[in-house]
């Protein structure tokens, strides 16, 4: 038995009032509560609990990092949702 699974994966980060990220990715590494979770096209569904970390992921345009204080995230085989707010050392364009 042979899955087809997705080439990449859509990536949405929703913060306070924002949609902060929205596009399509290769992988994602998230800072859980446990250690941090890669994650690649076709991923098991998964909510977890994120903790104070970094979200990378390689878009594109290249590599892209956020810290973050927590929040969480629900992970699907073509996608993943994360509800986060940034650390204060973070800035966001407008």
């Amino acid at each position: 038995m042979s899955e087809k699974f997705p080439s990449s994966l859509r990536l949405r980060i929703i913060v306070p009032n924002k949609l902060l990220v929205d596009e399509e990715v290769k992988e994602a590494s998230l800072p859980s509560l446990e250690g941090y979770l890669g994650i690649l096209p076709g991923h098991r569904p998964l909510l977890t609990a994120l903790g104070k970390g970094t979200i990378t992921y390689q878009a594109a345009k290249g590599e892209e990092k956020f810290s973050i204080e927590g929040g969480y995230a629900e992970i699907h085989p073509d996608k993943i949702l994360v509800f986060t707010e940034l650390s204060e050392n973070e800035t966001v364009e407008a």
